[in-house]
């Protein structure tokens, strides 16, 4: 593959693309009804769920400066493991975690392009546009990497821009009275624990960006930066978002009007046509988390199969050599992410995941393998090979606790258990099909 395509901003843009979709535009008023309309204990709250995306990119950042090899994640679990665990890892991104993503925010693209045009938003017509969405992306991204990485730089400026003007709006504007620190009292109560999942959703996908480490200039000193730069430039967003709106429009306000709390700010700052104009904005910031996801999931059978660790290997690891891009890879991915979006249609049609999607365990899960990495990196820091009790002790520690409070946030979902049980399965049958491999190897 072409090397050094992508330079230290695009890997920065790639994460606060895909981390930054629509949702933050659209749950402060779930944050505010699960924190009791306290603006301090949101607050808290955000920094309390970020802690598995702040402290996760430090630790996987020591990983990210010692290995530079294709396949991000794979990498890194058979650096800090073995093979088979490493498979493991690959086949979970490559088959649920990353194509579930993709359906579910294609999908959602297709809602929001429905409204911005007045168009009729059936389930049928959002998901076709989804479709469309899906497919053009994935033609950009395999004829042009520079094109798919301009695009998502371009998105990541855009997606901001409404963040920002409402933020500061807010923070010159608003009532800064309805800020009271002594609401974090409110702790005692457990209702804000309800919060925690729909921020951490907010807050995943930065780990993907290192699915295009091997192709990121100088990748060893580049991609750790941006694993540290983004998470937190994301979470300073979200902060200064959160309290803007709140105090521009009011906590009881947001509320009470849900998420048309959103077009009632918008219409006071850019005036009425100011509901056009956000949901412009949310259509790109959506269609730019949906082309980094693409950007990574191109790569990922293809990190599998140049290991050996996907059916028919030697097909799917060649490389376009006028491309740079290994299109057999792409196609693979573009087929599995289109079965996700038929499934996602089947389920919301009939109904079958009442108040969620095919997603919403597979980043509970995904947080929950990231643990073993994280306890690789607290065992090279015991070890010396980190220097500095931060970065090879509190950093993983923090990680791993982040990632728990993830899981609690999001195991009071009734499907959970089902959830959990079909990503064990596909972990223990990747598992299997490299041992099988191996063995008829040897």
């Amino acid at each position: 593959m072409k090397k050094n395509e992508y330079g230290l901003f695009t890997a920065i843009g790639m994460i606060v693309g895909i981390v930054i979709g629509s949702g933050i535009f659209f749950k402060s008023d779930n944050i505010l009804v699960a924190t009791g309309g306290s603006i301090s204990l949101g607050v808290l709250v955000f920094a309390i769920a970020a802690t598995g995306i702040i402290f996760g990119s430090l630790t996987i950042s020591e990983l990210a400066s010692r290995n530079s090899k294709a396949g991000g994640i794979i990498t890194y679990a058979e650096y800090s493991y073995n093979k088979s665990i490493a498979c493991a890892f690959g086949w979970f991104h490559t088959f649920l975690y990353y194509p579930t993503l993709i359906a579910v925010v294609s999908w959602v693209s297709g809602i929001y392009i429905c409204m911005l045009f007045g168009i009729e938003g059936t389930l049928l017509i959002q998901t076709l546009i989804g479709l469309v969405v899906i497919i053009v992306l994935f033609i950009v991204n395999v004829l042009s990497a520079k094109l798919g990485g301009y695009f998502q730089n371009a998105s990541t400026v855009i997606k901001i821009i409404p963040l920002v003007l409402i933020a500061f709006a807010g923070l010159f504007f608003g009532n800064p009275g309805t800020i009271s620190p002594g609401d974090v009292t409110a702790m005692k109560s457990v209702g804000w624990i309800a919060a925690i999942a729909p921020i951490a959703f907010s807050f995943d996908g930065w780990i993907i960006s290192t699915s295009i480490g091997h192709e990121i200039k100088n990748c060893k000193r580049n991609l750790p930066k941006a694993l540290i730069i983004a998470p937190l430039f994301i979470l300073v967003i979200y902060i200064l978002y959160f309290v803007g709106i709140s105090i521009y429009v009011g906590p009881e306000t947001v509320m009470s009007m849900g998420d048309a709390h959103v077009d009632l700010a918008a219409n006071k700052i850019f005036g009425p046509w100011g509901a056009k104009l956000v949901l412009t904005f949310v259509v790109i910031s959506i269609l730019g988390t949906v082309n980094g996801l693409t950007m990574g999931y191109t790569r990922m059978p293809y990190s599998l199969a140049i290991r050996g660790m996907f059916p028919n290997s030697k097909a799917v690891e060649k490389v376009n050599s006028n491309l740079g891009m290994p299109v057999v890879s792409s196609v693979i991915a573009f087929i599995i992410s289109l079965f996700w979006l038929i499934i996602h249609y089947i389920t919301q049609k009939f109904g079958y995941l009442p108040n969620s999607d095919i997603s919403e365990i597979s980043i509970t899960i995904n947080y929950l393998l990231y643990i073993l990495l994280y306890i690789k990196v607290f065992k090279m820091g015991r070890k010396g090979e980190i220097k500095g009790i931060w970065r090879g002790r509190l950093n993983p520690i923090l990680a791993i606790i982040g990632s728990l409070i993830i899981l609690f946030g999001s195991i009071g979902n009734p499907l959970f258990f089902i959830y959990a049980t079909i990503c064990l399965i596909l972990l223990i049958v990747a598992m299997l099909f490299w041992k099988y491999k191996n063995k008829n190897i040897v």
